[in-house]
């Protein structure tokens, strides 16, 4: 296991960091939660535009390629500025089933224009990702020719700025059907939901929305599997936006601690503060080395639902940690929510709960190892 960034991959890390610091600031990111549809869209435009949108795209449909690693990448960026965008919905719940399961007339219809930044996307993933039983809550019953879906799918991440939702359903005999569903269809409708981090996920329900065969991702009969590979992607996603959270709110409470004074002491000198964080930083670095992990194994076509659930329990478990921290750190000041570090704080606290809370991560970790305890110790 290399975590080396290629020439290709470096690229791309200086790519992001200059859009990102060009663009996002505490006071942007404060102008843009108080707008409609709480989405930068000219962050989102300038990604396009540096061709970043094309991540997990193929070449021959107008993107770059490139995979879990490279998109994770460009979400570490994202939680260091808490940029209000939607890459993990588009790029992670969207682009990443419909390149790889979608059929060429799906693929041709959407991708290029998500790489163009004229399309956004998004997965109705919360209800199976919070179910013992990783089933959905939405309905698929077959029609001539395709499938119906009725029901609501809960919090489902842009839902209101997306083009077109992949959601899985359940079907009357207990299979699952992966579908792209047009946001635009007048069946779909949606109650605005507001996050812990001010982002808005509204609650999508479909009532009679019908969908071709060509609209469903891997066909009728291989949409566990397809659902199998999206949860892994999004909460190995998840956990690397965690990381660079956690990165940013670190680097900024060391640079608080060092520049306050107490009792004619700087508050880095004091024997807490310094235990403290670098609790923080042991926390952080679990968190790093896990969700990297667990993206190269993703990539690499190696087993990796063990490694998923690890790094999706440390981005849930010690990121909170590591987010309280950073905030107690700042003292008062960290307690004033127009404050930079009570952003990060949200942003992490979100993430601990979506799809999967930590106690739901381990319970599944606990039966992975049940079943395989030798391949579990071997990995």
């Amino acid at each position: 296991m290399d975590f080396t960034f290629s020439e290709e991959q470096q690229a791309i890390d200086e790519a992001v960091s200059s859009i990102f610091a060009g663009l996002v600031t505490p006071d942007r990111v404060s102008e843009v939660e108080r707008t409609e549809d709480r989405v930068d869209a000219e962050l989102w435009a300038a990604l396009a535009a540096a061709d970043l949108l094309g991540l997990g795209t193929p070449e021959s449909l107008g993107g770059i390629g490139g995979g879990m690693v490279e998109i994770g990448q460009l979400l570490v960026a994202q939680g260091q500025v808490v940029a209000p965008v939607p890459l993990h919905a588009t790029l992670v719940e969207g682009v990443l089933p419909i390149a790889t399961y979608g059929s060429e007339a799906l693929r041709q219809r959407i991708l290029p224009a998500v790489a163009r930044g004229e399309m956004m996307l998004s997965g109705a993933l919360a209800d199976a990702a919070a179910s013992p039983t990783e089933m959905p809550r939405v309905t698929a019953t077959a029609v001539g020719g395709g499938w119906q879906l009725d029901g609501t799918a809960t919090a489902v991440p842009f839902a209101h700025v997306a083009g077109a939702l992949v959601v899985p359903a359940r079907t009357g005999d207990g299979r699952v059907v992966v579908a792209v569903v047009d946001t635009a269809d007048a069946s779909v409708s949606m109650e605005r939901a507001e996050t812990t981090n001010r982002a808005i996920h509204p609650h999508v329900t479909f009532a009679a929305t019908i969908v071709t065969e060509a609209d469903v991702l891997g066909g009728a009969d291989d949409g566990r599997a397809v659902l199998d590979a999206m949860l892994p992607w999004a909460q190995t996603g998840l956990a690397l936006i965690q990381v660079g959270i956690g990165s940013a709110a670190l680097r900024q409470t060391a640079a608080h601690l060092n520049e306050r004074t107490q009792f004619g002491r700087t508050l880095s000198s004091f024997q807490g503060t310094m235990l403290r964080a670098a609790d923080a930083g042991i926390d952080l670095e679990a968190i790093r080395v896990t969700a990297w992990e667990a993206a190269w194994r993703l990539d690499s076509g190696l087993p990796a639902a063990e490694a998923v659930l690890i790094a999706k329990w440390q981005a849930s478990d010690r990121g909170q940690r590591v987010v309280h921290a950073t905030q107690h750190l700042h003292g008062g000041t960290g307690a004033d929510i127009g404050y930079p570090i009570h952003r990060y704080f949200l942003w992490g606290k979100q993430i601990e709960l979506e799809l999967g809370a930590p106690s739901l991560q381990l319970s599944r970790l606990g039966a992975l190892i049940a079943e395989r305890p030798d391949e579990v110790v071997a990995r």
